[in-house]
């Protein structure tokens, strides 16, 4: 959801100009660093949505990325000398993906104040649809007809569950801001995962997830002057969880998209369909409307169909190959 933020490339991370030869061939290890990223995400955004009716939601962007560096820094120091690992060759290709990235983030924090748990980390789902038509036209990845199929249906499953929420005026108001906010939020996550796509051609991990933090901490206090409510000791506890959890899932995030690309490793964003569930049952005692069910469960089983049908061409090629090795011998 929203603060999902970051995606892919390839270099290596301690040293190197790139990493596609040492990693492009292990996509499941990146769809299972998207799943613990879209979990650890998940739980933060429950975190957001607790603070969201107390708190302004720069404050919350504040708290939430400069708590963020302290996973990140400890991270980067098991792995070796920090000043290498954030050296960075591009600054304005950081700026850019901050920018783009803060914004999503604001309209994500934003959404969880309006609409329920689920219903926000649902809507969200047009994020790794748009990754792979983003991922075609931009990154000119190959993107085969049976994506387009799934991309297509996904987006009807997202009209489904936009359907309920866009009611403006009078008691509906809230529902649709809420869902407009959600819709941001998902185009400027897609947006910010080719970025970091980009990116990673040329830069380590450390350096794309810490000039993110810290370019979005600086925006996030850059609303201070708006008024800020001073947090008591829970409630700021609760901040610095939520700062290392983005800190967590972001690093997952970014390293998943090493190891496959962007149009495959995307659709794992659904599982969030059943954190968010779980949580916004049993933390908040709400339930997604049902066509925000029906439609979240289309948009899954078209990312479900996409994955088992990149596996079965993996399958064949690996049985081409093997044919044509042994009428070579």
């Amino acid at each position: 959801m929203a603060a999902p933020l970051v995606v892919p490339g390839r270099p290596v991370p301690q040293g190197g100009t790139s990493e596609r030869g040492a990693t492009g061939g292990r996509p499941y290890l990146g769809i299972s660093l998207k799943v613990l990223s879209a979990l650890a995400f998940t739980v933060m955004s429950a975190g957001v949505k607790s603070l969201a009716d107390r708190y302004p939601t720069g404050e919350i962007v504040f708290f939430r990325s400069f708590f963020a560096i302290l996973p990140l820094l400890v991270w980067l120091g098991w792995q070796g000398p920090i000043l290498a690992a954030v050296r960075t060759r591009n600054l304005r290709g950081h700026l850019l993906r901050s920018i783009i990235g803060a914004c999503g983030m604001f309209a994500g924090f934003a959404a969880l104040s309006f609409l329920p748990l689920s219903d926000a980390v649902a809507i969200g789902y047009a994020s790794p649809l748009l990754v792979v038509v983003l991922a075609a036209i931009v990154l000119r990845e190959r993107v085969q007809g049976y994506r387009w199929a799934g991309v297509i249906v996904g987006f009807l499953g997202v009209l489904i569950m936009l359907a309920p929420h866009l009611q403006f005026g009078g008691a509906g108001f809230a529902s649709s801001t809420g869902a407009l906010f959600s819709c941001l939020g998902a185009v400027c996550a897609a947006a910010a995962t080719i970025q970091v796509r980009k990116l990673t051609g040329t830069e380590r991990t450390g350096a794309i997830v810490l000039y993110f933090f810290l370019f979005t901490s600086l925006l996030g206090l850059a609303t201070l002057a708006l008024g800020w409510r001073m947090p008591d000791l829970g409630d700021f506890s609760l901040f610095v969880l939520v700062g290392i959890l983005g800190g967590i899932g972001q690093i997952l995030l970014t390293e998943s998209y090493r190891y496959g690309d962007a149009s495959l490793v995307a659709p794992f964003e659904y599982t969030t369909m059943l954190w968010s569930l779980l949580l916004g049952w049993f933390v908040f005692g709400q339930l997604p409307q049902p066509a925000v069910a029906v439609g979240g469960c289309i948009v899954a089983a078209a990312g479900v169909f996409v994955v088992w049908r990149e596996r079965r061409l993996v399958l064949e090629r690996a049985r081409e190959a093997a044919a044509g090795g042994a009428r070579a011998g």
